[in-house]
């Protein structure tokens, strides 16, 4: 792999306070970009990594990537798939369902979904009668979630497409932006458009994987560079208060290893802040997420937990057993190249999406196969990369559990099931 120069995507300033004293937690080394999956006659190519690294600021207490390259790189192009999941459906039904029940929303009222994927998410809204529009960059999933019906704006939520949209549509009454906001750069940019397309009594719900979840369950994987911020509710409240707008309930759902999910309005919205609020802020000063003890112990736990996998796979080897992997996922490529497991240790991936199947995973070089192949070929391991379905995929594959298959998993500690 061609490492591309750090400093042309050095992290400058904290991204919310804008503050340049930022400290470095764990480096993760040099990575090709997490979705950037290859065909076969693309192995011989030569083939970009970028450094990937987190640093906090000591200011307002974000984590952040310590290196950001351009956006169109990784989005014009994405292969995450949420409708693949029977958990994301029925999660993404609930979200619309209670978003509608719980505020009164009326029919017809526009909803936007920025980062809208395949549409998932906003057909449970048009289910419910409700207008829809996608806003997202990957012209490959706008495609499909135009054939669903989903009428899909092909771009970034810049400035000039949210003024398209109110002079065309008017104010939105609904805004979602479920695992999108960990992506944007230009915070404040998000909040000013936010700003600008909700309705003065319109509600912006905001879901994202939880920082105390990623550090306590050791989620290091879930780092990769399309994911530049890691939120907690400390920073965000400061964010949020820079742009007018206020968070006024948010609420733990279990997606993605831990998430969280945020209701922000205008700050004059008539909705009442809930004392949820305070909780949560509370709670992350007692886990001292304002100290930086809280990420060395992380960064420590994560070279352990690396250490261990490695020794337990090469041991697995040495004793003549096969081992594969299962889901060709963003997170499991950051496991695959941080602990530089490729085709001397795991045989192929399988994964459920069409759109990988065929294709080879990026730095590791590992081909991908349907999951069926699992139970036709029957490896005696499977390691698992996309733990956070492992419910799901583990009910999925109970066959080939019965039949004597078994799964490594590495998050939030390594166990086999």
């Amino acid at each position: 792999m061609k490492k591309i120069n750090a400093t042309k995507y050095k992290t400058r300033q904290c991204r919310i306070c804008r503050r340049n004293n930022l400290i470095r937690v764990l480096d993760l080394g040099y990575m090709p970009t997490p979705n950037g999956y290859l065909k076969k006659d693309e192995l011989s190519k030569q083939e970009l990594a970028f450094p990937l690294g987190i640093s906090v600021c000591p200011n307002c207490w974000l984590l952040q990537l310590t290196h950001i390259i351009p956006a169109e790189i990784m989005f014009k192009n994405y292969l995450y798939i949420p409708s693949t999941s029977q958990t994301m459906l029925k999660h993404f039904k609930s979200l619309a369902e209670t978003t509608i029940s719980s505020f009164n929303i009326p029919k017809n009222s526009l909803v936007v979904d920025v980062g809208s994927n395949d549409g998932t998410l906003l057909s449970s809204f048009k289910e419910k009668g409700m207008k829809v529009l996608g806003i997202d960059p990957a012209i490959n999933l706008a495609t499909v979630a135009r054939l669903k019906g989903i009428e899909t704006i092909s771009d970034f939520f810049t400035t000039d497409v949210v003024q398209k949209i109110v002079a065309k549509q008017g104010k939105a009454k609904v805004i979602t932006a479920t695992n999108v906001v960990a992506h944007i750069d230009d915070l404040h940019g998000f909040c000013e458009n936010i700003n600008l397309l909700l309705d003065k009594e319109g509600i912006c719900v905001i879901e994202f994987p939880y920082l105390t979840d990623l550090i306590e369950k050791n989620e290091f994987d879930t780092i990769y560079h399309e994911h530049l911020s890691y939120f907690s509710l400390t920073p965000l409240m400061t964010l949020f208060e820079r742009h007018q707008l206020r968070i006024f309930f948010a609420k733990r759902v279990p997606v993605h290893g831990g998430s969280i999910r945020i209701f922000v309005c205008k700050k004059l919205a008539s909705y009442k802040t809930h004392k949820i609020i305070n909780i949560f802020l509370t709670e992350e000063r007692l886990k001292k997420i304002n100290r930086l003890s809280y990420y060395e112990d992380f960064s420590r736990r994560v070279k352990v937990i690396k250490r261990d996998l490695v020794k337990y796979l090469a041991r697995v080897k040495k004793s003549g057993l096969r081992i594969v992997g299962y889901g060709a996922s963003a997170k499991g490529n950051v496991l695959l190249n941080y602990c530089k497991i490729d085709d001397k240790i795991l045989d192929y991936v399988v994964d459920s999406i069409p759109y990988k199947q065929g294709k080879y995973t990026p730095g590791s070089h590992l081909k991908i196969y349907p999951e069926s192949r699992l139970e036709e070929d029957m490896p005696d391991y499977a390691l698992l990369l996309s733990w956070n379905f492992a419910e799901e995929i583990l009910q999925k594959q109970n066959n080939y559990r019965e039949k004597g298959g078994q799964f490594i998993i590495t998050i939030p500690y390594l166990r086999i099931e």
